[in-house]
Parts: structure tokens; C-alpha cells; sequence
């Protein structure tokens, strides 16, 4: 086996396995998965009429310029709200892969609740920077900033699901590699969705850490031995007689 393949392995191995599992298991393994790209090409289909593309954009279409209580109720159908600079397959060639898998490794609930808090991690950090403005650079934004249409399941596909699986199932170089794309992307273009990748990203790994601090406090109180000893200690203090009275 190649080093190529053996580093391969040893990183992505993990997330192989979880994700193996519950396909093998389930034959209906990402119906959200499948939903989703059903509704992106809806949206999609809608969007690009005369009629449909004023409700589309009032439907999902989330900007840092919008009052707080629209932005939260836009955030859910903002997720399959198809992007102006992604081509008409570009959605669902994301939301397939990356919700899907997320589906197998994280169930429903757990997938239902990251995306669109992922989101909206992105969608507050636009509030704060063009609040703060540029001369609070580079967390600051300019003002014209407010008025871009943060649209489309980059924020919550490509970056929250994808860092959250990695460091999860501890692909960390995988992990690493997506990271150092969005950075580069932000030092390309400069743009506000690799900012607000950025924001999500960070927000992410808080999530990861909180999570690792949480398993650890909980295997250190199991293995403690705080409580009732176990039924071993207890028969291995009894002589051969006690035992077999």
C-alpha cells in the first residue's frame, strides 16, 4: 500500500466506516438529502421565470440591510435558494454529497438543526461587520456590503457540514484542506461569502471543541470510580471460601 493511500485511510477511515453503516443498513438512506436537491431545482426552475424570480428573492433572499426578525424568517428557505454565481447544477451537486452524508453520520435532527444555525452564523456576522464597518477591518465589512444577497447552500453545505463531519470522525487533514481553501478564497477574492465562511467555519470548531471537552468530562467521570465499586473489585477482596459460599 502507498504512503498515499495508507494517509488516505488513517484519515478518512473513520468517516468511511460511520457513513457505511447506515447505507448498508437503511435503503432509504437521505431522503432530506434527496428532498433538498428537489426543492433547489424547483426554486431554481421558478426563479428563472419572469413571475418567479421577485418571489424567490422575497422568499429566501437574506441581506445584512433587512431587519433581524426577516433575515431569521428568510434563513430556512435561503438554504435552497439557488446562488447567482453557481451554475444551475452547481446547488444540487452540493447538497447531494454533503447533506447526505451528514444524514447517515449525524441523523435528522442533528442535520435539521446545524445547516440552518450555520447559516445564520454566517447571516449575523454580516449584521456585525457592516456594523462595525471597514476601519474594524477584518472582521469590519463596508457598507455596501449590506446590500449583497447572501443566497444559496455554500455557508451551510460546503462549510458547516463539511468541517463539523471531518473534525467529528477526526479527518483533521481533510479537515485542514478545507479550511485552507475557503482562506484562500477569502485572500483571492475578498468577497463577503468567503468572509462569512470564515465566520461559519469559526463558529464550527467552537461547536467541535465544546463537543471533545464535553466526551472528555464524560470519560473522566466513568472512569473515575466514583460511586458503587464494581462487582470485580469486590470478588477479587473475597478468599476461595467467601467465593463460593
Amino acid at each position: 500500500m502507498s504512503t498515499l493511500a495508507r494517509w488516505a485511510r488513517a484519515d478518512r477511515g473513520p468517516l468511511y466506516a460511520a457513513v457505511r453503516g447506515p447505507l448498508v443498513r437503511r435503503r432509504r438512506a437521505v431522503p432530506l438529502a434527496v428532498a433538498g436537491v428537489r426543492l433547489t431545482a424547483a426554486l431554481h426552475a421558478v426563479h428563472t421565470q419572469p413571475w418567479g424570480y421577485r418571489f424567490v428573492r422575497d422568499a429566501g433572499a437574506v441581506r445584512a440591510a433587512d431587519p433581524l426578525w426577516l433575515a431569521l424568517l428568510r434563513t430556512p428557505p435561503s438554504l435552497f435558494v439557488p446562488a447567482l454565481d453557481l451554475p444551475v447544477w452547481g446547488a444540487p451537486a452540493r447538497i447531494l454529497p454533503a447533506v447526505g452524508l451528514a444524514e447517515l453520520c449525524l441523523g435528522r435532527r442533528r442535520l435539521l438543526a446545524l445547516a440552518p444555525a450555520a447559516t445564520l452564523a454566517g447571516t449575523l456576522y454580516a449584521r456585525l461587520g457592516v456594523r462595525l464597518g471597514p476601519a474594524h477591518a477584518p472582521p469590519g465589512l463596508p457598507a455596501p456590503d449590506r446590500w449583497v444577497v447572501d443566497t444559496g447552500p455554500s455557508a451551510a453545505v460546503v462549510v458547516a457540514l463539511a468541517v463539523f463531519l471531518t473534525c467529528r470522525h477526526r479527518a483533521y487533514v481533510t479537515a485542514s484542506a478545507v479550511v485552507a481553501a475557503l482562506v484562500f478564497e477569502v485572500v483571492l477574492k475578498g468577497n463577503l461569502v468567503g468572509k462569512e465562511h470564515l465566520a461559519v467555519i469559526g463558529a464550527v470548531l467552537v461547536l467541535c471543541a465544546a463537543g471533545e471537552v464535553r466526551q472528555r468530562c464524560s470519560r473522566e467521570r466513568v472512569g473515575s470510580g466514583s460511586g458503587a465499586p464494581p462487582i470485580q473489585s469486590w470478588t477479587a477482596r473475597l478468599g476461595p471460601a467467601q467465593r463460593r459460599s
